[in-house]
């Protein structure tokens, strides 16, 4: 299914951005040496240097509106280890670790783990797979659930108790869009943006109800992961290619920022996977 941007979408009414602490990691060992989703190719050339350059650009356009960035030192033979997103959730006092699907990047969870216990956030396992803010985001009060390609269902109902928060399950259903920040983007905490193919019909719906102001977006903006977007509640930072998202939330009375991460992209991850926030 091809969809075209509703533009109409969204009430512009005054926004209100709100301080954020962020985590991420410098992409030094980055590569794309495996294929563990559709966006990556392994014989694809990775620039490094270039990766370093655009991830820079993104910390510091955190910075420069205020937020906090604190950042985990990379270990060697993790070239996902950049997608700091998908390293687990902290919010409502509790702090869920990943428990990654593929074996490639298991020695993630110990790395952030040891970065969650020395930052005073003791992490908490799952049985079951979950693959943290990737799968795993929050808006408002309520916890929205991705899984069907990564995280097991059965760790929705763990989350849930650990952070004594409501889950809505939300269930994928294009590889393309592999975990739930891909597919949608929490804009503040009554409003997302999304691509309405990307789910089962059942999970539309569930959007539609609870989100009835969101900004769906067309097809153009969705394949080039223009919803793996981060926004402090006012701008919103999302990868530059997507210029009909970005006319969409301005006219929405968001202030869109488009930054370059071109090579990351060759990861299958953007803006949100590379943003791990921490949720007071």
């Amino acid at each position: 299914m091809t969809i075209a941007p509703d533009v109409t979408a969204g009430i512009p009414r005054t926004r209100n951005a709100r301080l954020r602490r962020y985590v991420m990691t410098r992409p030094a060992f980055y590569d794309v040496k495996y294929a563990i989703n559709p966006w990556m190719d392994p014989t694809t050339v990775v620039d490094v240097d270039l990766a370093i350059s655009q991830w820079e650009r993104l910390r510091d356009t955190y910075r420069e509106l205020g937020h906090t960035v604190d950042v985990v030192e990379p270990v060697a033979g993790l070239p996902d280890m950049v997608f700091a997103a998908n390293a687990g959730l902290i919010v409502n006092g509790a702090a869920i670790v990943a428990r990654f699907k593929h074996a490639e990047r298991e020695g993630e969870s110990a790395a952030y783990a040891e970065w969650m216990t020395r930052h005073g956030h003791p992490p908490v396992n799952t049985r079951h797979v979950n693959e943290g803010q990737g799968d795993l985001l929050v808006a408002g009060g309520l916890i929205l659930a991705g899984t069907g390609f990564r995280t097991d269902p059965r760790a929705h109902r763990e989350v849930a108790e650990i952070t004594g928060m409501p889950v809505l399950t939300l269930e994928l259903v294009d590889p393309r869009f592999y975990h739930l920040d891909t597919a949608l983007t929490v804009l503040d905490d009554t409003t997302v943006g999304y691509y309405p193919p990307a789910f089962s019909e059942s999970s539309r719906l569930r959007l539609q109800e609870l989100f009835p102001d969101a900004i769906t977006v067309g097809t153009a903006d969705a394949y080039v992961l223009g919803l793996n977007a981060v926004s402090d509640g006012k701008h919103v930072v999302h990868p530059e290619p997507a210029t009909g998202y970005a006319e969409q939330l301005q006219q929405a009375g968001f202030e869109p920022i488009g930054v370059d991460l071109s090579e990351l992209i060759k990861g299958g991850g953007s803006v949100k996977c590379c943003t791990l926030e921490i949720h007071s």
